[in-house]
């Protein structure tokens, strides 16, 4: 693009004409029936800098269901209204286990291990929720993106939202359990509401890269100057993004790309470059722990060739 950084928009094009010809492609989210049906071929990137400076590559204005990505942004809403009370109902750590894992919530008496696994989301969701109705929750959900892309075209993608509803016993089953311990407070059926639609929300790699601009800059939006949340808790949100943003692949995550990200089972991957860029890229199929394969190899590209990683070059 014009308007993008040279070198970086060369970077952005190679990588995504690089996936593009992998014939390994991991497995679409079958389990979501909606899901299953998206076209595991497709791939995109988008690069943005503190300038806006826009690098895509590939099918970077598609949209795609963002699922768990949603979660870093309940997480952020949920710290502005409740601030550190929230980890009185959720933790901090690693989960090591699967995403939707009963077993460990059952061991942890219904305290979930962190905001990113499915418990630990629906938790946020529930004090979101709180004082509300769900589609006023559910609104405020909408609006927060929708500021933060400065987009108001993003929508939830009803489909999903009904595919999800129909399918999610596993998150039914994680929500009562914490009922029956006070870690969910409101109806279990509102509050998963509300948990299944913001993961259906449907935005482009762009629109992505947009949103999560602030987590790279200290809490400010660079293209305003405006503080969505201060320095010291978007520090802290990254931080859990970088431990536990990638399900019990987060390590391998860190590892490998080397910056605060969180993925969803829709393909997509926020990332952050603090100081640098916000990251979004999508590609369908997933590995075995339910993170895009593709777009972990492409950001581990990026962050290899840029001299990106937290830990150095």
């Amino acid at each position: 693009m014009s308007d993008a950084v040279p070198d970086l928009d060369r970077v952005v094009k190679e990588i995504a004409e690089e996936m593009r010809q992998r014939p390994d492609r991991g497995e679409v989210a079958s389990y979501i029936p909606e899901l299953a049906r998206v076209d595991s071929d497709a791939f995109g990137l988008v690069v943005i800098d503190a300038e806006g400076r826009v690098a895509a590559g590939g099918d970077s204005e598609t949209p795609f269901s963002i699922q768990s990505i949603s979660k870093a942004f309940t997480l952020t809403l949920a710290l502005g209204m409740v601030g550190d009370r929230l980890w009185r109902r959720v933790g901090r750590e690693p989960s090591g286990s699967p995403f939707n894992s009963i077993v460990q919530l059952e061991r942890e008496r219904g305290i979930p291990r962190n905001p990113f696994i499915n418990a630990g989301a629906i938790a946020v969701t529930d004090v979101i929720l709180s004082g509300h109705q769900p589609r006023e929750a559910l609104g405020e959900i909408l609006r927060f993106m929708r500021f933060l892309a400065d987009d108001s075209s993003i929508v939830i993608d009803e489909a999903v939202a009904a595919s999800e509803q129909r399918t999610g016993f596993r998150n039914a089953a994680l929500a009562h359990y914490m009922k029956s311990f006070g870690v969910i407070e409101n109806p279990v059926d509102f509050t998963l509401g509300v948990y299944f639609h913001h993961c259906a929300i449907s935005m482009s790699c762009r629109q992505l890269a947009m949103a999560g601009r602030f987590l790279a800059y200290s809490g400010r939006n660079p293209a305003t100057g405006h503080s969505v949340v201060p320095p010291e808790r978007a520090r802290r949100i990254n931080a859990v993004m970088l431990t536990c943003g990638h399900y019990d692949g987060s390590g391998e995550f860190a590892y490998r790309v080397g910056l605060p990200g969180k993925s969803g089972v829709g393909g997509g991957i926020l990332a952050i470059a603090p100081g640098k860029a916000s990251i979004a890229v999508w590609s369908p199929g997933l590995d075995a722990s339910g993170n895009s394969h593709l777009g972990r190899i492409a950001l581990e590209a990026l962050t290899r060739r840029l001299g990106w990683s937290i830990f150095g070059t």
